[in-house]
């Protein structure tokens, strides 16, 4: 294997997902344009921007991806969320016709993230019963053969302990899909560890044969450990140093997540950083609310005055998950003047990211370090501009605000997990 396409369906996914290939040592860059990555990468993980759109767009939308990104000795990843928001059963549908039949599991048990009975637990959690499922999907199934298969794939499932007994038998079962087309489309296997997660990664590896991985962060960090994953000619390189933030730090947060709010109050609380709360009625309406003015001034007001700060989406009684996107482009809108006088991004939320980084011109970031799990830290490609740190919005512990900002400053400062 030459090189790897990571192809997600936002970007603070696509970053949490690829970090870890940096982290080993391979030049890896997070794209906002699948159709024009970084030629040099061995890792390009293209955040296509699908997850608001149609079923059928998206799947379109993915597979273009593919087709312009495929190339001789280039494996895919289809990064999907772990809490299976999106339209991920619509986009690995779209791609098994062109690369082959799918590995599956969403599981990250490092963020609490497991599959068993070909389910998905959150803590420990059935996915239907948390916050976040209730949020967009309440009174929809999550089992994962179900939801495939409501797009027509045929499904097979490895149960944990069929795996653990035998785990080479994944292979021979893709193997043998991707050979003769036996009538699998996805094989769902169940990962409760990281040492599953691990032997998977092993297991599947070295098949070769046409099919791609889909998972969150969690696999793809154990593909990115495995020391033979690519060629012995795909260059390494050491981790690149990132110099302490000089100019002020912004914490973007568009998602409403309660875990998001914890870590708002903690990075308030340990750092002293003010926050300021933009109303969603100002965001809706955009420059023509009568309050957008004072708010950008507001913001711009902290920024030049070189004090750092919280910009945060509020909530309303009108609020729906749908307007997502308009909210976070509106957020972005506001900030974007104020952008060249930043020291450091801290985006939370993959709209919110990609949001800010387009308004900004930023068209790519190269990977550099992970913070903690599912918080990487990079920086623009073209070397101008803020440090960035993305995160997930439902992701990470009450710390992960609080250790990416004082990771920006430089602080050697522990930071309970």
């Amino acid at each position: 294997m030459k090189s790897l396409l990571i192809v997600a369906d936002d970007l603070s996914g696509a970053a949490d997902c690829a970090i870890a290939f940096a982290a080993a040592g391979r030049k890896t860059v997070v794209s906002l344009d699948a159709a024009a990555p970084d030629a040099h990468a061995i890792v390009i993980a293209a955040d296509t921007d699908t997850r608001r759109l149609a079923p059928a767009d998206a799947a379109k939308r993915t597979a273009d991806a593919w087709q312009a990104l495929r190339a001789p000795g280039r494996r895919l990843y289809k990064k999907i969320d772990s809490t299976l928001r999106g339209n991920w059963t619509a986009e690995v549908a779209a791609l098994t016709r062109l690369a082959g039949p799918a590995i599956v599991t969403p599981a990250f048990p490092a963020t609490g993230r497991t599959v068993r009975d070909a389910r998905v637990f959150v803590r420990g959690v059935p996915l239907e019963d948390t916050e976040t499922w209730q949020l967009e999907h309440a009174g929809q199934h999550a089992g994962l053969r179900d939801m495939l298969g409501a797009v027509g794939l045929r499904v097979a499932h490895v149960s944990l302990d069929a795996f653990r007994t035998a785990p080479q038998d994944v292979a021979a079962m893709v193997a043998s899909a991707a050979a003769t087309g036996n009538g699998i489309d996805a094989i769902v296997v169940d990962a409760e560890t990281t040492d599953d997660l691990a032997s998977l990664a092993r297991v599947t590896a070295s098949v070769d044969a046409p099919f791609f991985w889909v998972g969150s962060g969690g696999l793809a960090r154990e593909l990115a450990a495995l020391p033979d994953l690519f060629d012995a000619h795909a260059s390494t390189q050491a981790p690149r140093a990132i110099d302490p933030a000089q100019g002020p730090i912004l914490a973007l947060v568009g998602s409403l997540s309660a875990i998001s709010e914890r870590q708002c109050a903690m990075l308030r609380a340990e750092a002293g950083v003010a926050e300021m709360i933009v109303p969603p009625a100002v965001l809706r309406d955009g420059a023509r609310h009568p309050a957008w003015q004072t708010w950008s001034a507001r913001i711009g007001d902290s920024v030049r005055g070189k004090e750092d700060a919280i910009v945060r989406i509020g909530r309303d009684d009108a609020f729906d998950p749908a307007e997502g996107a308009l909210l976070s482009n509106a957020l972005a809108a506001l900030v974007a003047p104020h952008f060249d006088a930043l020291g450091g991004l801290i985006a939370t939320g993959g709209e919110t990211a990609r949001a800010m980084l387009a308004a900004a011109n930023v068209g790519s970031l190269e990977l550099v370090r992970e913070i903690e799990a599912g918080v990487a830290l990079g920086r623009p490609s073209n070397g101008k501009g803020p440090s960035v740190v993305t995160k997930a919005g439902a992701f990470g512990s009450e710390h992960a605000l609080l250790g990416a900002y004082l990771h920006l400053r430089g602080a050697d400062i522990p930071v309970a997990r």
